[in-house]
């Protein structure tokens, strides 16, 4: 019995060392890329098992392997992809010399059926007109975010199909972010009306969606309740891009109020015209700004209604020095001489503030924002300022 007990002994610590050995391998191919990890599946049947690890498979980027085709991700469905996969980063072929679309409809269900725990999807410059409507693409999604793509006019239309269950089965994203997408107009905003589970929105150097656009699908109350994107509690606008470009000026369109809107994000030419319409937004709590240029004045005047506020952050902004009235010669000149040398020194300590206060509006804006909202948050990142020749 004594040896029936040390041999299992020994053989649980052989097995607990070996199950070491193994996520110690696994961690140091977690840093290697698909091809890498492809490639290193071929040197023996040991690797290829090791390779094939779910753990090694949660996120796949393949937006670095350049000149990936279909017959490419038919072979990592097959071999490599599986149930462990969380997050797919895809790049098109829309600016490759070949062109043409990769991603086909008995794919995508495939990659439904293999993967059923997907729950990002990212695609990089991929030509998405061969596809009808997003409900081609995988129902476990719950992010989707497109860059620089190309979509039909109803991709995002919601035919509202029924389940086995007799139950209608709508479109479960509930975070969509469009970066550079030329081809969103606002009848693709308009369509997003019927999702039910959207909650963030983020447009990003989308040229093509005007105030009208925006105020059509704003959340408001209607007939039967609440109507448009009654959900939506984040929204993103933004244009930083191409210079020259005419803006629509699309954040003009929260001008008509937005019920249930808690967190904006302005950044570039939005930033100025959302702000004039930001006090419309009853129920904002969170509100940041970006990538732009902005005075004192400005930002004071904007904020002056937004009582119920709680974060208001900066990030990439550009402060104006503040415009003081100029000092007449003469004036206050006696006074100063008349101190002592510690009242000098003082005056002297008070001028250096001062001129650190035209120079750095950042301290004068905390003042005047802590007046105006003493329960808001300021977050000041990657800030500059602006220093004037004279």
């Amino acid at each position: 019995n004594c040896l029936c007990i040390q041999s299992l002994r020994v053989y649980s610590s052989l097995n607990t060392l070996t199950i070491q050995m193994l996520n110690i391998l696994i961690d140091v191919l977690s840093f290697l890329s698909v091809r890498e990890l492809v490639k290193a599946g071929r040197v023996c049947k040991r690797w290829k098992r090791l390779v094939k690890d779910q753990r090694l498979w949660r996120h796949v980027d393949l937006t670095t392997w350049k000149g990936v085709t279909s017959r490419i991700l038919w072979v990592l469905l097959r071999q490599y992809l599986g149930c462990g996969l969380r997050c797919l980063r895809l790049r098109g072929l829309l600016l490759s010399a070949r062109g043409g679309s990769f991603l086909s409809e008995s794919w995508l269900k495939a990659l439904a059926t293999k993967c059923p725990r997907l729950s990002k999807l990212y695609l990089l410059h991929a030509d998405l007109r061969s596809l009808s409507s997003c409900q081609l693409l995988p129902p476990s999604l719950q992010v989707l975010e497109l860059r620089g793509c190309e979509l039909p006019r109803s991709f995002f239309n919601q035919a509202l199909p029924t389940s086995p269950l007799g139950t209608p089965s709508g479109i479960p994203i509930e975070t969509l972010v469009l970066n550079n997408v030329p081809s969103f107009t606002d009848q693709h905003l308009q369509s997003l009306t019927s999702w039910e589970r959207l909650s963030r929105l983020e447009l990003r150097d989308t040229f093509r969606i005007t105030a009208n656009g925006l105020r059509s699908c704003a959340a408001k109350d209607g007939i039967c309740g609440v109507e448009g994107l009654s959900r939506l509690k984040f929204l993103e606008i933004g244009i930083t891009g191409r210079q020259g470009y005419q803006s629509q000026m699309a954040s003009l369109g929260l001008g008509a109020g937005w019920l249930g809107l808690e967190e904006l994000s302005l950044g570039g030419k939005e930033v100025g015209p959302g702000l004039l319409c930001a006090s419309r937004l009853k129920d904002l709590k969170r509100l940041r700004l970006w990538a732009c240029t902005l005075s004192e004045m400005q930002i004071v005047r904007s904020c002056r209604m937004l009582r119920g506020l709680r974060r208001l952050e900066f990030l990439d902004v550009s402060f104006q020095p503040r415009q003081c009235p100029p000092v007449l010669e003469g004036e206050g000149g006696g006074e100063e001489e008349q101190g002592s040398e510690e009242a000098a020194g003082g005056d002297s300590n008070n001028d250096e503030n001062k001129t650190l206060d035209v120079n750095d509006p950042i301290p004068s804006v905390r003042r005047s924002l802590a007046v105006l909202l003493p329960s808001c948050t300021l977050v000041f990142t990657n800030c500059s300022v602006q220093i004037n020749a004279d």
